[in-house]
């Protein structure tokens, strides 16, 4: 069932508030899931009767009468499960943070503005798709109409708009493209600081920093002096994508750059062929990796109308399912990380183009603001020597991030999906496919610079020497379609087929670490006849391939005292019960890497926070260092003594590595609120290197970033799908589908993602029948019926 007793207790006191405010009590049933709760609302903008049968672990499935009423209905769902997410979303996206919030968002208003797509809206419509446009404009209407229904029925509105004091505002379908901020940027970051270690520390210690795949060493551009590149330069940059801090405003710049900096954000995905299956059927799974937060990033739904018939996980502002399946094919996709950014610089009397806008501010008069911009893309500093600007590809035309899934999503066969990812620009994304014929592929797709002259890893002058040539076809790119090997994948690390011409397509260098991928290749490969539990046991996976190479590079471990026996009886799985499996992160992370770091780059060693552990490992194996080994091996165990005791029996991994979701308004809430708001911390295993990819950071050990959604997907028995979406569906702190996915989720279970009519009936708990707003009562007029 999707419904833990503490959830059933909140539909219960969801039919008092409703009651007690006369509000439409649709948002949580009142009922079990033997007797489902109907309401019919009338929305303007709908063109025939459409339903929302939402199933007993909160996933909504939408039936339509048109094509693009299905989308007009999952705007309106997103709404109504969503709404303070993607209209805060919206908000931070467009640099419209300060007119609600007030004078401590201008400068990220400023930020986000900056980084808006400003290129021509025709272009961009077509490059996404014929009807993209169309699409849009009735996924906004649909969060229109909810929008619309809050303002006649205020208990509808999430109680975040409450707690800070504004209301939702309307959409337009062109937000959804021109928010640009919303993707996993690369890699202008690590240009600026490899020009920081190559002033501080110099060549070797910038490669060891960061080990470049394919083998590559890079040159210092012409009128580049690392030393003159300022500290802050990205500043500017980092504050456009920040996260809202809606306690403290002023420490956003500083949490983009340390998730930036410090973070993991990746996924697996993998296809197992029909040969290689115990159901003689292709076997898909997909789990992206990235911030946890309340709510989740992901949401899933279940789209049906004329001409579609899809189901999976999106984001929550955006049309379409960009991880699913539909009647033919599944889909899942992972970060290829083209490099996709340059940071340019000019003298400080270079001509720029001057933009006013006007930021509104709640409480106080409005701000003018100036955005500049050269030829390549957003001025993000300048002083008296020079003037640095960021080229993106993900703002120029067709790159909204994800939102190329509403092209692919409908492809029947290999040809057309190949065909959709030639229009796919951002982020670049490994894509797996399955079809029920039996078919596996693999392709990565993504907007794809041609760099003739440099290769992208340290910032340019913009004097014209340092150009990009256009773009590359997608076909430059690898394709794997029905492989010998009956399998494939990836996992964000490098896994660019034997002999790339990489000197001709640059893709880029810097890659997620092997283990996750390493692991993947190591447990497909032995098993023969792959089965359902294989797949799901793969993404709970907790073993360490980087823990067994450091610990195969050190002879003897017994003899660094009861550290060392505990390491060495170690199974090298970082379970949470595992006492063993604590000692090695505290020793790893908080020890051995940063001493290697220090000794690697001495007073630079600050800059090196994130240190390559392939350099680890090369340090290990050609500098044999006794010492190192007992002095880190030694504060490591008087670590875990304070940590967790001196009871060495009683040691944890789990009782130091929690997932803490927080929701970022409760010090706002009211004590009942803040009851509902607060969520219960659970136990991990893993690290940012195991397939369970659960990262964090070495200061508090609490999970960062991960799976929260999770698939795997039998191809063609489309019942027998699997799903995870932590901590749940609803945005709704009130709501019973809040937090009723973690528990399962934190103790590596998994739940139904059900398909077939049949399925849909029996575990269906609500339904919201939607009719054109001229068919019955006015808008926002609901009936109740509790009949099936």
């Amino acid at each position: 069932m999707g419904l833990s007793a503490t959830n059933r207790r909140r539909l219960t006191g969801a039919v008092f508030l409703c009651t007690a405010f006369l509000c439409a009590a649709f948002l949580w049933p009142a009922t079990s899931a033997t007797a489902a709760e109907m309401q019919t609302y009338s929305v303007t903008g709908l063109e025939q009767p459409a339903s929302i049968r939402i199933d007993e672990w909160g996933v909504p499935h939408i039936k339509a009468g048109t094509h693009y009423d299905a989308f007009f209905v999952q705007g309106f769902n997103a709404a109504r499960d969503r709404l303070w997410q993607i209209d805060t979303w919206r908000r931070r996206g467009l640099g419209r943070l300060a007119e609600v919030l007030g004078a401590g968002y201008v400068a990220q208003d400023r930020a986000a503005r900056l980084f808006l797509y400003r290129g021509d809206m025709y272009r961009e419509w077509l490059a996404y798709g014929s009807d993209a446009k169309r699409i849009s404009e009735a996924f906004t209407a649909g969060i229109n109409a909810y929008v619309a229904l809050t303002r006649e029925q205020p208990a509808l509105l999430p109680p975040e708009f409450q707690l800070l004091g504004y209301l939702p505002d309307m959409w337009h379908a062109q937000d959804i493209v021109r928010i640009r901020s919303n993707g996993l940027w690369r890699n202008v970051s690590t240009e600026v600081r490899r020009a920081h270690i190559l002033c501080a520390a110099g060549a070797d210690v910038a490669a060891a920093w960061k080990v470049l795949e394919p083998a590559w060493k890079t040159s210092i551009p012409e009128e580049l002096d690392p030393c003159a590149v300022p500290e802050n330069v990205l500043d500017t940059y980092f504050l456009a994508k920040a996260p809202v801090r809606f306690d403290q405003p002023e420490l956003a710049l500083a949490d983009a750059k340390a998730d930036v900096y410090r973070s993991d954000v990746g996924s697996n995905n993998w296809v197992v062929a029909p040969n290689r299956t115990s159901t003689g059927r292709p076997i898909l799974a997909d789990d992206p990796h990235r911030g946890h937060a309340v709510p989740s990033l992901r949401y899933v739904a279940h789209l049906t109308a004329p001409g579609l018939n899809v189901i999976g996980a999106g984001e929550p502002a955006l049309p379409g399912i960009s991880i699913g399946h539909n009647e033919r094919i599944a889909f899942g996709l992972t970060i290829f990380p083209i490099d996709q950014e340059d940071l340019y610089f000019y003298p400080a009397n270079e001509p720029t183009t001057k933009i006013n806008e006007v930021v509104h501010v709640k409480g106080t008069e409005p701000v003018t603001v100036t955005l500049e911009f050269t030829r390549h893309g957003p001025v993000v500093y300048a002083d008296d020597k020079h003037v640095w600007a960021v080229r993106a590809a993900w703002l120029d035309a067709g790159m909204a991030p994800y939102f190329g899934s509403v092209e692919y999503m409908r492809a029947e066969n290999w040809r057309e999906f190949v065909a959709a990812l030639n229009r796919w620009g951002a982020p670049s994304e490994n894509q797996v496919y399955a079809d029920i014929d039996g078919n596996i592929g693999y392709k990565p797709a993504g907007l794809f610079p041609v760099r003739k002259t440099y290769d992208g890893l340290l910032p340019v002058p913009g004097d014209g020497r340092y150009e990009w040539h256009g773009y590359f076809d997608m076909d430059v790119l690898p394709e794997e379609y029905n492989p010998e090997r009956g399998f494939t994948g990836s996992a964000n690390s490098m896994n660019l087929p034997p002999g790339y011409d990489i000197d001709r397509y640059r893709i880029g260098f810097e890659w997620s670490a092997p283990w996750r991928y390493q692991r993947l290749w190591q447990v497909l490969q032995r098993q023969e006849q792959h089965t359902m539990k294989d797949s799901t046991a793969l993404q709970r996976d907790y073993r360490s391939l980087l823990a067994e190479a450091v610990l195969e590079r050190i002879d003897g471990l017994e003899r660094f005292a009861d550290a060392g026996s505990l390491l060495a009886a170690w199974n090298r799985s970082l379970d949470a019960d595992s006492g063993a499996a604590a000692l090695w992160a505290v020793w790893y992370y908080r020890h051995l890497q940063p001493a290697v770091a220090q000794r690697t780059g001495g007073a630079a060693a600050l800059l090196l926070d994130d240190f390559d552990s392939l350099s680890v490992l090369s340090y290990l194996e050609n500098r044999p260092d006794d010492e190192l080994i007992r002095t880190t091996l030694a504060a490591a165990w008087n670590d875990c003594a304070a940590l967790l005791g001196e009871d060495a029996t009683r040691w944890a991994w789990g009782k130091l590595h929690q997932i803490r979701f927080a929701h970022p308004l409760e010090h706002l809430a009211t004590t009942a609120l803040a009851g509902e708001m607060r969520i219960t911390p659970y136990p991990r295993g893993g690290s940012g290197n195991t397939t369970n990819n659960t990262f964090f950071q070495p200061d508090d050990f609490l999970v960062r970033s991960g799976a929260s959604f999770r698939m795997v997907v039998d191809v063609g028995r489309w019942d027998a799908a699997r799903m995870t979406n932590a901590p749940g569906q609803s945005g709704d702190p009130r709501s019973p589908f809040y937090d009723n996915l973690l528990e399962g989720w934190a103790q590596d279970q998994d739940f139904p993602l059900i398909w077939s009519e049949k399925l849909i009936r029996r575990h269906t708990v609500q339904e919201i029948r939607l009719q054109p707003a001229s068919r019955i009562r006015p808008i926002g007029t609901a009936s109740t019926d509790t009949t099936r």
